[in-house]
């Protein structure tokens, strides 16, 4: 199951459908029940920083193995 968001072209409501990725292009009905409908390009974004390089004592696991 995936999201996707759609907008009504009648009274210009944005809302959101839970449904099956093969029924993403089926017909939307708005809450306030016009057919007139269209879905919305969806961008996925996640946030946060990319890893950079690990801190460590040394070595392959950080020191502990080597004698």
């Amino acid at each position: 199951m995936a999201r996707y968001e759609y907008r009504c072209r009648a009274c210009g409501a944005t809302f959101e459908q839970t449904r099956p990725m093969t029924e993403s292009d089926a017909p939307a009905l708005c809450p306030a029940g016009h057919t007139d409908t269209v879905k919305l390009f969806s961008a996925v974004s996640v946030g946060g920083r990319a890893p950079g390089p690990a801190a460590s004592g040394g070595g392959c696991c950080g020191g502990g193995c080597c004698g």
